[in-house]
């Protein structure tokens, strides 16, 4: 048997099964004229002539073992053994999930990042054009910041790559609330509605100065009861939750004016 496409893939799009790209299949047999010929899928008979196309309009299922057995139209009707088998692979283009990633170790220089995808395809993952991993989607010892993880397709070709955007969990380490637009307010970034974060800002003494969530709020402008406050060091307390268990996570920050 040999494919049109010269592989053994077909792309089908994940969630709703509809078939991209198939192929036809040839029997291999000279003068096919001089025979009939029956296609199986997995022992099942699913179509004669001596080639079969797998197309949007061919029943499911597509993946599997396909063989092929030639009669002879001549007086002796003979038959043949059945073909070696001939396996069809099910790809696919990635489908990001919601949300795309977890994150592991929270605030460290070393957080660990998965990426989650459907598809029916075998995906290797590039972070911040990087080399492309046979990983899983796992990213270990990724720094603080925002990354870019693209996601390739590899065993059908079954598309262009996907861009995931990435922010690990992390907190500025000052603010500028002068007004100039530029590091205006102070919060964590990274946090998912998931995590169920919950940040309490005091002063040197442990009075609560604010408190907020980093998911519904732009952050505290470095006021409180209307007044600007002066420029110093401020702690936080930031309670959460990672992979179902409750965490707590202090530390410090400036502002300066």
């Amino acid at each position: 048997i040999e494919s049109s496409t010269g592989n053994n893939t077909i792309c089908v799009q994940w969630g709703s099964d509809v078939l991209l790209s198939g192929l036809t299949l040839d029997s291999g047999v000279a003068n096919p004229s001089d025979y009939t010929f029956q296609w199986f899928l997995n022992g099942n008979l699913v179509g004669t002539g001596s080639t079969y196309s797998i197309t949007a309009t061919t029943p499911m299922p597509w993946e599997g073992d396909y063989t092929v057995v030639a009669t002879s139209t001549s007086a002796l009707g003979c038959v043949s053994l059945p073909s070696d088998p001939f396996q069809v692979v099910q790809a696919g283009p990635p489908v990001a999930q919601d949300p795309p990633y977890e994150i592991n170790n929270f605030f460290s220089d070393n957080q660990i990042v998965t990426i989650l995808v459907n598809g029916y395809g075998y995906y290797h993952y590039s972070m911040d054009n990087g080399p492309r991993l046979d990983n899983g989607g796992v990213f270990e010892n990724v720094g603080i910041g925002n990354h870019t993880v693209m996601v390739y397709d590899v065993e059908g070709d079954c598309g262009p790559p996907i861009s995931i955007d990435v922010v690990t969990v992390n907190y500025p380490t000052f603010f500028t609330p002068n007004g100039d637009g530029i590091h205006d307010t102070w919060n964590i970034i990274g946090f998912k509605p998931e995590n169920n974060a919950k940040i309490y800002i005091f002063d040197r003494y442990g009075k609560l100065l604010k408190q907020l969530s980093p998911i519904n709020s732009t952050g505290w402008d470095g006021t409180f009861n209307g007044q600007p406050l002066f420029s110093t060091d401020y702690w936080f307390t930031v309670d959460y939750t990672e992979k179902g268990a409750n965490k707590v996570f202090k530390a410090h920050f400036s502002l300066k004016r």
